[in-house]
């Protein structure tokens, strides 16, 4: 299997069969991630203790590439600290730009799959949504409910 077919592989099973989608009672932090190019909209969840994200959740409706790249990252970031999950999202975030060392790629683990997104601009906001809606509510640094919305129409992913 060519590493084309093994990415688009990856992605087609997070989007179909997503292992961190539902609802969390009691989550530690909401926010609501929309990307208005596209329609994407997620509500994602995170349980945060002793700055530790314990648990993560999202719903919501988007397009496959929105859908696959949250739920990947909830797989980096659960049993992360907040600031190991923050380093992973800027790491994400320079995979996405093009200015990521191969080696370092290794960390993402299966978000790596969605490296060759650069190239298709149209789908850059797609796939850094949930990482941004997670960059805002760590950034806010609040205990409980964040009322703001992080919205893709801010994120500032220049491609190659």
């Amino acid at each position: 299997m060519d590493m084309k077919s093994l990415y688009a592989q990856i992605l087609n099973e997070h989007n179909l069969n997503p292992t961190h989608k539902g609802v969390m009672e009691q989550p530690s932090m909401t926010l609501r991630g929309v990307n208005p190019s596209c329609g994407d909209n997620i509500y994602l969840q995170l349980k945060i203790e002793n700055g530790v994200i314990t648990d993560g959740v999202f719903n919501g409706s988007g397009c496959a590439v929105s859908q696959a790249s949250v739920d990947m990252m909830l797989d980096d970031v659960i049993g992360k600290s907040v600031e190991e999950a923050s380093e992973l999202s800027e790491l994400f975030q320079q995979m996405i730009k093009g200015s990521a060392s191969e080696e370092s790629l290794e960390k993402l683990d299966e978000a790596a799959a969605l490296q060759n997104i650069s190239h298709m601009p149209a789908r850059v906001k797609c796939a850094v949504l949930g990482w941004h809606t997670m960059d805002e509510m760590l950034k806010s640094g609040e205990d409980g409910t964040v009322s703001k919305e992080a919205s893709a129409a801010h994120i500032d992913c220049p491609v190659k």
